[in-house]
């Protein structure tokens, strides 16, 4: 191993050194004539070397270089922002600009890189500038706090944050710059031992700032650097194998033919490419060890994920030198980040060294250790770092397929139902990459043949097994567009899936199951599905988006594939599957994605002819009401007015629902003769009927049937008997429900005569009585399908029914009465707000299962919401809600999102009714304490306890605004005081008002009043207050005694907020100048006097709060951590703001307040002072540590804002650990020809070694 160079730790100006550099630092002189030789070991400090000889330059003081005038360096001028603020614009080639720079070096190179490191200083957002004084006497600690003074304070960001178009270039343009300058210099100007070394001591000294903004940009820069030189690097290494090539070659040449000038050239040339090697070696070892050991686990994600992201380059460029374990295990300790950021960086540097397949044999130790990491990333909670560690397994996978285990595979096939799309297509790629995309030889030979016998085929199977075995059957749709992208030719086999539905098995092969069978279908129609819709399915992207040319052109092609391949093979798989529900529904739903001109233009109207003889078939033999609504959609989706094969599709469905609605009249007679009990046949045979009738009246138009009056005999029979049986009862209702909303339609699509507006509305208010009439139905089916129907039929019949410019449709508007609305709440408390256990115990016997009560839920869920849409809509009084509100926290897990969302519409159209609303529900609950425990109950009760904490998230749902809600809130106080007194005592006076406990509640919203309004709440309390009460002290007496204290100790609460909101405001990063703390939130002073003359504020105008002393200014006694601030600032002592001289209210027990308050507040001044004096200290040490500890700075600055590393142990810990293993030298490989190393290297992922916390970093892992 080579040594670090020894960096000079200050900056010195080489007075007696001129340098003069000849032109060809752009290229290499291959031949070796022009070698430089003042570089490397060569050429100490101060010497010139042979090329400089007889020149002369005008460095080290002398006066007439293009940079000076007057023998002064132009540090105001235009010279020193030139290059930052080219490198800024971005617009230039960046050669030229190096180009320039490297001729101004050679023609006086201190002042050039003066320029270099103003230009580092000003990238950093510092507006400091670096003057020749400072560089040739001031060493660089005291050079980068005199700049850090120099920061501009009133913003925290800096280039490499900034927005705006200027600054969105920057980063780019700042790393191109510093790669380019190292290849431009590459040949000569980076072997001077001065140029390099200034460089890196100034970048490795920022990186060790407490400023981010020095940290941030010297890091970038310095591993920008860093990875330049690895690339100068790998070339030297390339150079020097050539080289030897040569000379192994010349050498072995006979002696007659071997040319002896020629062998001592490249002699030669090999030792100057070796020695200059070790120079580069010398550079990245100072680079790695000053900044990059110490700044991968800064407390700052973005500077971690830079140098992650460049160790990662380093090891795919020069993996003969850096891809080894001494380096992979910085990746594979941070792959623990806590920032995704971080994590995210370290799997697309892995993806970049496993992507190449020849070094997988360097990777083998990495993988064994860090694999289980990689797979548990997976899940990540950051989905693009999810992602990633998806597509690092992949490749994982096709390097070898015995690194992941059958269990570490398992845990990435589940992700193909994820809902996030990216992580689903990465998962899928992974699932195809393992179990479909082997092909075995004996394959080759059939790749032509086509259907059963296709290479598809096995293929197929394997996906049906695969979707089977993961056993989430109603989720095909997701694997199906998980797997699209990478596997569209397998899903797009249309023919092989239908070959192996339709044709019988060859000689040998394993007929499929009939769950196999049903499995294929499903995956074909998804597959259908996802080519006709080119849109992944619901919950997996952000809706539709526009399709490209190719987009369409391929979807077209897609669905006439499918309708050549289906329109002939879709009735013979109805006919071979028809009698069973689940395939055929399946495969009804095909049509909806056919073109349905190829009938036309592909002479297919026998098969249209089969198909329609088929659906006839099903309808007639099933029952199930997904069966018959698939039949019913397929009809609608092939009666399309404007395909020609129309007539013929609407004569057919004309003819089926002809002798539906005949048959339901013919039974209906016989169902409902008097004197005769219906048997099971019969009602069997109504309610096969009606089921089939209410399926085809969803999707079609049926009016001209007259199905209306049939079904209200149905009904109002059930009404009168009450025996009718619930599913015929069910459908009956969703059949009546959807004439109505079929009349309705035409009445508003087509012009219509007041006579059927008339019939229209005595149908639905007829229909909405038989509603309310089935809701006290002793079966709970019946009731819950005679609420949803009705909340529905009020919805739409509502005052927004003549919205858009439909007047005409006013007579049609229905208002429910209060005895429907007190119904229909009714049956929300009783069939919603209930335990599941009850549930469960009156849903007949339902399974006790969590399928089934995810599913009972589910069903609360839509009923709640159903009633809430009525509220929020004001179909229904407002004050209904009352009853919603009040089980807002008893059933939060189930409803809460439902009800808090009913509360915000409910405000948002009426704030003060909402606030009216809520305390009647706080009312209500208190009511049912009172008669459960009575009014002597105990306060410190679960009872009260929750009704309070019930009150205090109400406040909370009033925000932050109170000037919106001050009328509200107003109301609410007014509300809640009428009704503490609302009960006076029996016993008389002396004792509290029956309902006074109530104010404890109350009190939870005084913190919502402005203070003015506090004052007048307070004074409309005191009329209902008299005397004697105000004397009191008893327990009972206690809310009013609080209450009254929330509306006096509070009257600061406005000032107070602003100062607390000041003080508590993190500074920025550069931000340590104590402001002047203003108060932003203003309250108009017009407010006390303004308010609407309708408010109940305003009756009290003429009394007044009777004058106290004043109320002083209370600061927290809560001892905070201590800032870390500048020595100066150490020692100042807190002192309270001003108060704002207001009179306010203040009792005897407010000022006992006070006086303890002050107490406190001088016991935390000398608490706070005691800490401050500790942390000088504290910081003291630390200083010590880090200046024994670092060895490339003589000094390390006072630290000035933030610390760098996750914690101050973890901080010395990385300083200290001076030559550990952690910051082993960098050692170049040797060329092909030079010694083998035979030394063993430890094991870096021993166990014991990756447990150690000085090299772990346990404070950030």
């Amino acid at each position: 191993m080579i040594a670090a160079p020894e960096i000079p730790t200050d900056f010195t100006l080489l007075q007696e050194s001129e340098t003069h550099f000849s032109s060809d630092t752009d290229f290499e002189d291959i031949e070796g004539k022009n070698q430089k030789q003042g570089k490397g070991k060569t050429c100490k400090k101060g010497k010139k070397g042979p090329a400089e000889k007889g020149k002369s330059g005008n460095g080290g003081g002398k006066p007439g270089g293009p940079n000076r005038m007057n023998g002064h360096h132009q540090q105001n001028g235009v010279e020193n922002m030139m290059l930052f603020e080219v490198v800024k614009m971005g617009k230039s080639a960046m050669q030229s600009v190096v180009d320039d720079w490297i001729e101004s070096y050679k023609h006086d190179r201190d002042i050039a890189l003066l320029d270099l490191i103003n230009f580092f200083i000003q990238c950093s957002g510092c507006k400091g500038v670096v003057t020749a004084e400072m560089f040739r006497h001031m060493q660089n600690s005291e050079i980068i706090r005199k700049m850090t003074e120099e920061f501009d304070e009133d913003s925290g960001d800096y280039p490499l944050t900034m927005a705006g178009p200027q600054w969105k270039k920057f980063k780019s343009s700042f790393c191109e710059f510093i790669g380019v300058l190292v290849r431009q210099c590459q040949y000569s100007i980076i072997y001077d031992e001065y140029m390099m070394d200034t460089v890196i001591s100034l970048l490795t000294g920022l990186s060790d700032s407490q400023v981010r903004a020095f940290r941030h940009t010297s890091t970038l820069a310095a591993m920008k650097l860093m990875t330049a030189l690895v690339n100068v690097a790998l070339n030297l290494s390339i150079n020097m194998d050539n080289t030897q090539r040569q000379y192994e070659a010349e050498r072995n040449k006979i002696i007659g033919k071997r040319a002896n000038d020629r062998l001592e050239l490249l002699l030669q040339k090999r030792k100057e490419l070796q020695e200059n090697q070790d120079e580069i070696e010398n550079m990245m070892n100072a680079i790695f060890k000053g900044v990059f050991v110490h700044r991968y686990r800064d407390a700052i994600a973005e500077i971690r994920a830079i140098c992650i992201e460049e160790i990662g380059i380093w090891m795919k460029m020069y993996s003969d030198a850096f891809l080894n374990d001494s380096y992979l295990k910085y990746v594979g300790w941070t792959m623990h980040d806590k920032q995704g950021e971080v994590r995210l960086k370290c799997l697309t540097a892995l993806q970049g060294l496993y992507y190449n397949k020849e070094l997988n044999s360097k990777l083998e130790l990495f993988t064994s250790r860090f694999k289980d990491r990689i797979v548990s990333m997976t899940l990540d909670k950051e989905y693009d770092v999810a992602v990633q560690a998806i597509k690092l397994l992949t490749l994982v996978l096709q390097s070898s397929e015995e690194v992941l285990t059958a269990e570490d595979c398992e845990n990435v096939y589940h992700l193909v139902y994820s809902a996030h799309r990216p992580v689903a297509v990465a998962a899928g790629e992974f699932l195809y990459k393992k179990l479909f995309s082997r092909r075995d030889p004996e394959d080759d030979g059939i790749l032509k043949r086509r259907g059963r016998q296709s290479p598809n085929a096995n293929l197929v199977k394997t996906l049906v097994f695969f979707f089977l075995e993961s056993e989430l059957h109603e989720h095909a749709a997701y694997l199906v567009d998980s797997m699209w992208d990478c596997a569209t030719d397998l899903l797009k086999d249309w023919e092989c899936m239908n070959s192996l539905l339709l044709e019988e098995p060859l000689n040998g092969e394993e007929p499929l199951t009939d769950r196999q069978e049903s499995a294929l279908i499903e995956i074909m129609l998804c597959t259908i599905r996802q080519a006709a819709e080119c849109h992944p399915p619901v919950g997996r992207g952000t809706g539709k988006r526009v399709l490209t040319a190719k987009e369409k052109k391929t979807q077209l092609d897609d669905r006439t594939k499918i309708t050549e391949l289906f329109a002939v093979a879709l009735p013979q798989l109805l006919a071979k599957y028809s009698v069973d529900a689940e395939k055929v529904t399946n495969l009804l739903q095909l049509p909806q994605y056919f073109d349905l001109e190829i009938y036309t233009t592909g002479r297919l109207e026998k098969h249209l002819d089969a198909l329609l003889r088929q659906i006839r078939d099903i309808v007639e033999k099933h029952t199930d009401i997904d069966v018959l609504e698939a039949c019913s959609k397929t009809y609608h989706a092939l009666c399309n007015e404007e395909f020609t094969i129309f007539n013929r599709v609407d004569i057919a469905r004309s003819q089926l629902i002809d002798e539906l609605a005949d048959k339901f009249n013919r039974l209906l007679e016989d169902f409902l003769q008097e004197g005769e009990e219906p048997d099971e046949d019969d009602a069997y045979q109504v309610l096969s009927t009606l089921k089939r009738i209410t399926a085809f009246h969803n999707a079609h138009d049926l009016s001209r049937w007259d199905l209306f009056g049939c079904n209200y005999k149905l009904l109002k029979t059930g009404i009168e008997n009450g025996d009718m049986p619930e599913q015929i009862v069910i459908h009956a209702l969703q059949c009546t429900h959807y004439v109505i909303l079929w009349q309705l339609a035409k009445i508003t699509e087509s012009s219509s005569t007041k006579e059927d507006l008339l019939r229209l509305k005595k149908q639905m208010r007829v229909f909405c009585q038989i509603c309310q009439h089935y809701l006290t139905n002793v079966n709970t089916a019946v009731k819950e399908q005679a609420f949803t129907i009705l909340c529905d039929v009020l919805m739409i019949f509502s005052h927004q029914i003549m919205t858009g410019g439909r007047d005409m449709l006013e007579p049609l508007v229905y208002t429910p009465d209060s005895s429907l609305q007190s119904e229909l709440l009714s049956f929300i408390l009783d069939h919603v707000f209930i335990d599941q256990d009850d549930d469960n115990n009156s849903a007949d016997g339902q399974q006790d299962d969590e399928a089934s009560k995810i599913e009972a839920l589910h069903k609360r869920r839509n009923l709640l919401a159903a009633f809430c849409k009525l509220i929020v809509y004001t179909v229904v009084e407002m004050n209904t809600a009352a009853d919603i509100f009040k089980q807002y926290m008893k059933y939060y897990n189930d409803y809460g999102d439902i009800i808090k969302e009913t509360m915000s519409k409910t405000r948002q159209i009426d704030k003060i009714q909402c606030a009216k609303t809520l305390i009647l529900s706080l009312q209500q609950l208190f009511n049912e304490m009172i008669q459960e425990n009575g009014y002597n109950f105990d306060r410190s009760s679960p009872t009260f306890s929750g009704i309070k904490e019930l009150a205090r998230r109400f406040a909370l749902t009033f925000g932050l605004d109170q000037l919106k809600t001050r009328e509200a809130i107003a109301m609410l106080h007014k509300d809640g005081i009428e009704f503490a007194f609302k009960e006076p005592n029996p016993q008389g006076e002396s004792h509290p008002p029956l309902n006074l406990a109530f104010l404890d509640i109350l009190s939870e919203f005084s913190s919502k009043l402005l203070r003015q309004d506090k004052r007048t709440v307070y004074v409309y309390l005191e009329k209902f207050m008299t005397f004697q009460m105000s004397l009191r002290r008893e327990d009972v007496w206690l809310p009013l005694m609080s209450y009254r204290n929330s509306l006096l100790a509070g009257g600061d609460d406005d000032t107070m907020s602003v100062i607390s909101g000041i003080s508590s405001r993190g500074s920025t990063v550069r931000n340590k100048k104590t402001k002047p703390a203003t108060g932003k939130r203003k309250v108009p002073e017009a407010e006390e006097s303004s308010s609407s003359d309708s408010m109940w504020l305003n009756r009290e105008q003429t009394m007044h709060t009777p004058v106290m002393m004043q109320t002083p200014q209370l600061t927290s006694t809560i001892m905070r951590e201590p800032k870390r601030l500048r020595p100066e600032e150490n020692y100042m002592g807190v002192y309270p703001m001003q108060p704002e001289h207001h009179q306010a209210p203040l009792d005897y027990n407010t000022q006992v307040t006070w006086m303890l308050a002050q107490r406190q507040q001088e016991e935390a001044a000398r608490q706070q002072e005691r800490a401050a004096m500790n942390y000088v200290k504290l910081r003291t040490n630390l200083q010590h540590a880090i200046r024994r500890g670092t060895s490339l700075m003589e000094d390390d600055e006072e630290p000035i804002v933030e610390d760098v590393m996750m914690s101050s142990e973890g901080r010395i810990e990385d300083l200290n650990e001076g030559m550990d293993f952690d910051t082993m030298d960098i050692d170049l490989p040797p060329s092909k020809n030079r010694r083998e190393r035979t030394e063993l290297k430890p094991d870096f992922f021993d166990p014991a070694s990756i447990m150690d916390e000085s090299v772990l970093g346990v404070s950030m892992f």
